[in-house]
């Protein structure tokens, strides 16, 4: 089994022991992957009496669970208004108005069953990077405003301010958002699950499981694992990103976000984000920027982690964000993979009955996995699933062709950015 070596694996608190499948199994609902989308599920389906078991390949939080930088934020990528001219006025509607509520989710889960992952709940800042950006950033307060959203727009002065640095041209701050340590939030929502007993039926987590098959049989399914087989009368597919070959892939294009840590900065990081929102910019290759409850500073951008060359890339970053700071001292480095996809919205896939995947956050993932995890649950009570774009399961022969674009790009970026 792959262990996850982050800053979040080394300060967040354990998990539950969740020992392999030994053996053949049955239950109500199998559910593949341990983050934030299948431990969501998870919990909402043992609450409700029904039983379930969650497999997954790695560790809980192996995936981009535990490896993104913690933003707990409103809504998707892509502005509300978009969103509804992409779904149509109705469906749109309730996809905005329940991911504008998900950071409540996120922190009512937290507070409810005492997950212990830095909370800190004082909003989340987009900042300008240039003054294309700073109009894009009005358009996007002014249409979370329509709806009654708590947006602010900073002008220059107030975003250096709240920021520690002059290098942006304003920033919008939404206080519905947070941070987190991520895994910490994961392996919090796989205790909530283990305990939950709504009529004595429970939930039961198996790590170090792959899962190396699913087919159906009669009206249920069986999904195959090295040790054993679960025969279930429905599977949710929710690994995201780290898919698997399991027929969802295709769905999305992988790209890969990297974040490394300094050494705690004591008292000589006292001026950024003082009020300890994360930061993140409106450049076409984004950088991000937060502090954890130690007062690491943590850095990151889009590509795969490059060893000396992201060093120096975090050195020249920290120099033009901080530069106060002086050199820094970098004590951990790790990279996860987002699911992108062409439109910003994340996929529904129903291939079969009693069979569904969701996916596609494009890096949006506490949020919205934490609702769509819960409301794919509600589906498999019965109810109806989220009014999200439907993609048909099939191959995709361009996905590695698009994959390997942008991590050519993300690493001439990165280079030239290190110079």
């Amino acid at each position: 089994m792959s262990r996850l070596d982050s800053l979040w694996a080394r300060t967040a608190p354990p998990g539950p022991d969740c020992p392999p499948l030994d053996g053949d199994t049955e239950t109500e609902t199998a559910i593949v992957g341990a983050g934030f989308t299948g431990l969501s599920a998870a919990l909402r389906l043992a609450e409700h009496g029904v039983s379930c078991c969650v497999l997954e390949a790695n560790e809980i939080g192996y995936g981009g669970s535990g490896r993104n930088v913690g933003l707990v934020n409103a809504g998707l990528w892509l502005p509300p208004d978009k969103i509804e001219a992409a779904l149509g006025k109705e469906k749109g509607e309730q996809l905005v108005s329940a991911l504008s509520e998900a950071p409540d989710r996120v922190f009512e889960l937290i507070d409810r069953h005492g997950i212990e992952c830095e909370a800190t709940r004082n909003g989340t800042i987009h900042a300008a990077h240039s003054p294309a950006g700073r109009r894009e950033l009005e358009k996007r307060c002014a249409a979370w405003s329509a709806l009654g959203a708590p947006v602010e727009l900073l002008d220059r002065d107030e975003a250096a301010k709240a920021i520690g640095t002059r290098a942006f041209h304003g920033g919008l701050l939404d206080r519905r958002a947070g941070t987190i340590n991520p895994l910490g939030y994961a392996r919090g929502l796989a205790h909530a699950t283990a305990r939950a007993d709504g009529r004595n039926a429970g939930a039961r987590i198996f790590a170090g499981t792959p899962v190396s098959g699913l087919s159906a049989s009669g009206t249920g399914w069986v999904v195959e694992t090295p040790r054993g087989r679960v025969r279930a009368d429905k599977v949710l597919l929710a690994t995201n990103a780290y898919g698997g070959g399991l027929g969802a892939d295709a769905a999305y294009t992988p790209i890969h976000y990297f974040q490394i840590a300094s050494r705690p900065l004591g008292e000589a990081g006292a001026e950024i984000i003082p009020g300890g929102q994360g930061v993140w910019d409106t450049a076409p290759v984004m950088t991000s920027a937060r502090r954890d409850r130690a007062g690491r500073l943590i850095l990151g951008s889009m590509g795969r982690l490059a060893g000396r060359l992201s060093e120096r890339w975090a050195d020249r970053a920290a120099r033009r964000l901080f530069p106060g700071l002086g050199r820094l001292e970098w004590e951990c480095a790790w990279h996860g993979r987002i699911a992108l996809t062409r439109d910003h919205l994340p996929r529904l896939l129903t291939p079969a009955p009693g069979l569904w995947a969701v996916m596609g956050y494009n890096g949006r993932g506490i949020g919205p996995g934490t609702v769509l995890g819960r409301w794919m649950a509600d589906a498999a009570l019965g109810g109806e699933p989220p009014p999200l774009p439907v993609h048909e399961a099939g191959p995709d022969r361009l996905r590695p062709v698009r994959a390997a674009a942008f991590e050519t790009a993300f690493r001439a970026w990165l280079t030239l950015k290190s110079i």
